[in-house]
Parts: C-alpha cells; structure tokens; sequence
C-alpha cells in the first residue's frame, strides 16, 4: 500500500550489495513475497506486516496470507496456525510501535520469536534501545530491518549471521548475528506518502 518498488529492482540491489537473504513483509499480503521466491538468486523469507490494534505483528516463514485481526494475540495465533514465526517489528517506535503499556507486552513475552531490536527507518536511538533491553532480558533473539521502501533503502540495515535452511536455523543464526547498519534519511518518508498518493489516485 506504500511502496511500488519493482521485484527485480530488489534483486538488482541485492545482488549489487552481496545480500544473500532477504525478508519481505508487506502490509496484508504475503503475494510479492511469493514472487519474489520464484524470482530471486537467494534466500526469500516470506513475511508479512499484520494489522491488529495494538500495533503491527510481523509472521516470519509464513505460506498464506493472514487478513487484519482484531487483536494481537489472534495474530499470533494465527502465525501460529502456519508454524511460522513471530516477530514484534519496531516494537518502542514512537510512532509505529505498540500501542500496549508495559504489562501487555510482558503478558507476550512467552509468544514472541523475534525482536526488531534496530529499524532503519526509525529516526531516533532510544527505541534501539529500549527493544535491544527488552530481548535481552527476555532472552528473544534480536534482528534489524532496513524497512526498505525503495531500492536505495534495502541495506541500510541487516544481520550478518550463519546461513540455515529452515525456521529453527533461522532462530539460531538469528542468536549468533551481529547487527549492522544506519538510520535512513528522514526524508525517506516522502518516498512512502508519494506511493501512497499514487496508489490512491
């Protein structure tokens, strides 16, 4: 809904940057993801962005698509469903994050995989910080997303970690990665306001 960035414009980029593995997730479909894995030289990880009220929960490894629920927990559920895994993406942003007090999120804990513990499109640390804390304390594996909106963008955040070849690999590889990257231009949000025009009209 925010983003018209071409399949093979992702795969020029990746390839450019010597991205091996890559992770789609769009908002309500897991569709360009599927295309993508018949497209793609690498890895696909096939995800998605859920819309609940509580704020986005993410299904990692995902086959079907999963429609808006209407709670966070009916979305892990749902994941669930298709054993698949669950992450939490930009769970302390400002303005994306979710909308849960502190007990909420505890009550969670024993459901969530994976944590976005760096996002590149967040503007400021202390979410960075404030979901890093958390997995640690919780003992959830961490990981970074570009949150690419455009080709320029997939890479300004990543893991480098282990290759694997399935969920549980995943979560392992996950443990042993390191987090890499930078924050984007603020100004990359213009870029999602004109896809979301252009879609509208």
């Amino acid at each position: 809904m925010d983003c018209n960035t071409p399949l093979e414009s992702i795969v020029t980029r990746c390839n450019a940057l010597g991205i091996n593995c890559i992770a789609i997730a769009d908002h309500g479909t897991v569709e360009g993801a599927l295309k993508m894995q018949e497209l793609a030289p690498f890895t696909v990880l096939v995800a998605e962005e859920i819309l609940t009220p509580q704020g986005e929960i993410m299904g990692v490894f995902l086959k079907q698509t999963i429609p808006t629920c209407k709670s966070a927990r009916e979305a892990i559920e749902r994941i669930r469903a298709q054993d698949a895994l669950v992450c939490i993406p930009h769970p302390f942003d400002t303005f994306r994050g979710l909308r849960m007090n502190q007990r909420e999120i505890e009550e969670l804990v024993g459901e969530i995989d994976i944590i976005e513990a760096f996002n590149a499109r967040c503007p400021f640390p202390w979410p960075t910080t404030k979901a890093t804390t958390f997995a640690d304390r919780h003992g959830i594996v961490k990981s970074a997303g570009s949150d690419a909106h455009s080709p320029a963008e997939i890479g300004n955040a990543y893991v480098e970690m282990p290759e694997f070849s399935d969920k549980e690999g995943c979560l392992q590889a996950l443990a042993k990665g390191k987090i890499r990257g930078f924050r984007s231009n603020p100004l990359v949000h213009f870029r999602t306001i004109w896809a979301k025009l252009l879609r509208a009209f």
